[in-house]
């Protein structure tokens, strides 16, 4: 392995693990050498990443919408790996399809207080362990519906929109202590969130088209690019959003 995408003696957190893009990122940085913490709001499923991963990669509940939970999650990470140098923030809920008259506020909150809210609580706790560590790498998983805008998905797209430029903040917050913070944007991907069109095929048939290589992703496609982000492979980038959407957004 080149040495850059190298995560030898690193320690990550990826959220949302139990699954999808996030079970792929977890398994993906392991190989690379990082002892992984995979959370989860099913603990089940994160636990099953976890033994994929191997290498003493660690399991844990975590509500990230959870105050509490997200700071007791970050204390016990550090403490089993000594350290923190990588968080991945993709942990998201299922968000109703809707526009802003047929969305309710509670359902707006829920999914801003996983979405956003997720990715502040778990920064908040993670940046002081990464300045110990003497700098490190977050990623907010984005989505290219962060930049362009889709019929029926106000409340995903403006989470996702919100995160971007979330990232270019706490980029300038962090730089002088050698944290960089950008986020990660991906097209459609095959996941159990395409379920939501009937079936992965019905997902294919639909989205397939909108994107330029007339196709979905798969999950190690952002899991690689993930792993860019948290390597030094990265090291002269922060506060950019890296589109990986297969020409989605290119016309």
């Amino acid at each position: 392995m080149n040495h850059k995408y190298s995560l030898d003696g690193k320690a990550a957190v990826v959220t949302g693990a139990g699954r999808g893009i996030c079970r792929a990122t977890a398994l993906t940085f392991a190989k690379a050498g990082a002892r992984v913490a995979c959370l989860d709001l099913d603990l089940e499923n994160a636990e099953e990443t976890a033994r994929l991963a191997g290498q003493g990669a660690l399991a844990l509940r975590c509500d990230v919408s959870s105050e509490s939970d997200t700071k007791a999650a970050v204390e016990r990470v550090v403490q089993a790996f000594g350290g923190l140098h990588v968080l991945v923030n993709g942990a998201a809920v299922s968000d109703p399809a809707a526009t802003v008259l047929e969305l309710d506020l509670a359902a707006w909150n829920r999914v801003f207080a996983t979405n956003v809210g997720g990715a502040f609580l778990m920064s908040r706790w993670a940046i002081p362990h990464m300045i110990a560590a003497g700098g490190g790498s977050i990623i907010h998983v984005a989505s290219q519906l962060g930049s362009v805008g889709t019929p029926g998905r106000v409340a995903y797209c403006s989470t996702k929109g919100a995160l971007i430029t979330m990232a270019k903040a706490m980029a300038a917050d962090h730089a002088a202590q050698n944290i960089r913070v950008n986020t990660l944007s991906p097209g459609a991907v095959e996941t159990e969130r395409m379920l939501r069109y009937g079936s992965m095929e019905k997902a294919r048939q639909v989205l397939g088209p909108k994107h330029l290589m007339q196709r979905l992703a798969q999950p190690d496609e952002i899991a690689q690019a993930a792993l860019f982000l948290a390597c030094d492979a990265s090291s002269f980038m922060t506060g950019a959003d890296l589109l990986v959407d297969g020409g989605y957004n290119a016309v």
